[in-house]
């Protein structure tokens, strides 16, 4: 829940188009990203995994991750195909829907090693890309944004590629689950 709290912040934060506020918004996502370490960590140290927390986990990245791709695209440094986006978002509702859908049935779907791969990839690509632009204000103003743009164009590509690929994984490990196989 800490992460969803932090979230708020995080996009009060990014919707100034200030260095100062983007780095205030930079330090919340690193807590925000730290508690989802720690959370797994005690979660298994301690041998208190639940349902609630099966569930919440998954919800809690993709808030957090989604609020980060949106906000991100308004920085005039980096350069986010508004499809990339589109395409994260779509991965992340479906499955959210799928586990609706299963949790309906009194199954709980947790999150795969290609999920977790994507949510570690997708949190790279915002500290470093929410970096870089700080740190590109901060050297070089309004100039020299082509590289920067260049980068996080096709950076988030390859996320956004990675991210419908493990969708499709997720989609494939759970078919029977879902009893997608009876569909007409």
């Amino acid at each position: 829940m800490a992460r969803c709290v932090l979230t708020v912040f995080f996009v009060v934060f990014m919707s100034f188009d200030h260095t100062g506020s983007y780095a205030l918004a930079y330090v919340l996502f690193a807590a925000a990203a730290v508690t989802d370490y720690y959370d797994g960590k005690i979660a298994r140290e301690r041998n208190l995994v639940s349902n609630f927390g099966k569930l919440m986990d998954p919800v809690a990245d993709k808030v957090l991750m989604v609020a980060a791709f949106v906000m991100m695209m308004r920085m005039p440094e980096l350069h986010l195909p508004g499809w990339t986006v589109v395409a994260i978002l779509g991965r992340e509702f479906l499955i959210t829907g799928a586990r609706s859908l299963a949790a309906a049935e009194g199954l709980i779907l947790p999150a795969n090693a290609y999920g977790k791969a994507k949510t570690v990839i997708q949190m790279v690509f915002v500290f470093v890309f929410l970096a870089l632009a700080i740190l590109h204000r901060l050297i070089f103003g309004a100039e020299h944004l082509e590289w920067l743009r260049f980068c996080s164009m096709w950076g988030i590509i390859a996320v956004s590629v990675y991210t419908v690929w493990s969708g499709a994984q997720f989609g494939w490990a759970n078919w029977k689950a879902l009893k997608l196989h009876d569909a007409a």
